[in-house]
């Protein structure tokens, strides 16, 4: 995807010759209302709420409780929305084991040696989440959390993103990177969650990292990509799909494959994704309601 330092936002030319209308914090175009919102870390009080609702006492160091992806097509009610607090619901939910790291010790006083923490669960803050979906009647899109049950459905499909298209040369209407949360584990490497969009006359393209490193033990790589390529009749329902792919490895494992062993070689996940292994991969097409 483009990075956000090299776009300066659309022109008026750009977004007249594509139909679009610039919005607070996006764009409406083809049907589709595509916004993000940048928010502030967690104050204390936000804390104490998101741990009610989550149940744990455990939260990443900076978590953007207020930030958020959202992207609504008016014809259909259909609501694909991207936030922190769902995110957490699902790494809860999945409660993967604690990874296990030589310098254990250490990790006993990550709040401080007042505070002792026990690491039983899982600090990475690994998330299976792939975004909040859900059959929208009203148009509020101030909402930040969608705590309803989805009315839509994913099926999986041979059907491929279209990558050519995706790298053709064409006006950007919008483009945008949201931080859901962060965490530098107790400076023992990194764990963060992003969504970034990128808005083209001719659809859209989202990507959603999980991008851990613990130095000198292990990296895991989840994204979630997702695209809609406009049809010419904005009454034609949308064709959205999903694909979703795991990557992880051990430090060991790459060091056994001749990869370089130092931490310092993978500050950039985008420059490691294809070294590291699939562990699970899919395609799935949003079955759209009639």
């Amino acid at each position: 995807m483009a990075t956000a330092a090299a776009w300066d936002g659309p022109t008026a030319a750009e977004l007249k010759a594509a139909g679009a209308e610039a919005i607070p914090g996006g764009v409406r175009l083809k049907g589709w209302v595509i916004q993000t919102n940048k928010g502030p870390i967690l104050n204390s009080a936000s804390v104490n709420l998101f741990e009610d609702k989550l149940q744990t006492t455990h939260l990443p160091e900076m978590v953007f409780g207020e930030s958020f992806l959202s992207l609504q097509h008016a014809q259909t009610g259909i609501r694909l929305h991207f936030n922190a607090l769902d995110a957490l619901k699902a790494w809860k939910q999945e409660a993967l084991p604690p990874v296990q790291v030589p310098a254990a010790a250490k990790w006993k006083f990550r709040s401080s040696p007042s505070d002792q923490v026990i690491l039983d669960y899982d600090y990475t803050f690994t998330t299976p989440y792939c975004g909040s979906d859900a059959l929208v009647l009203n148009q509020d899109t101030t909402q930040t959390s969608l705590d309803e049950c989805s009315s839509l459905c994913w099926e999986d499909t041979d059907d491929q993103i279209d990558l050519v298209a995706l790298s053709a040369k064409e006006p950007i209407l919008l483009y945008d990177e949201v931080i859901l949360y962060e965490d530098e584990l107790a400076d023992s490497g990194i764990s963060f969650l992003t969504v970034r969009v990128r808005v083209m006359p001719t659809g859209w393209f989202l990507l959603q990292r999980f991008w851990l490193r613990v130095d000198d033990v292990l990296m895991r790589l989840r994204d979630t990509r997702l695209y809609c390529s406009f049809g010419s009749n904005e009454e034609v329902k949308p064709v959205v799909l999903r694909e979703i792919c795991w990557r992880e490895a051990t430090f060991a494992a790459m060091d056994a494959e001749g990869y370089p062993s130092d931490s310092a070689a993978y500050a950039d996940p985008n420059l490691v994704a294809r070294k590291l292994p699939v562990v699970t991969q899919k395609t799935q097409k949003l079955k759209v309601p009639s």
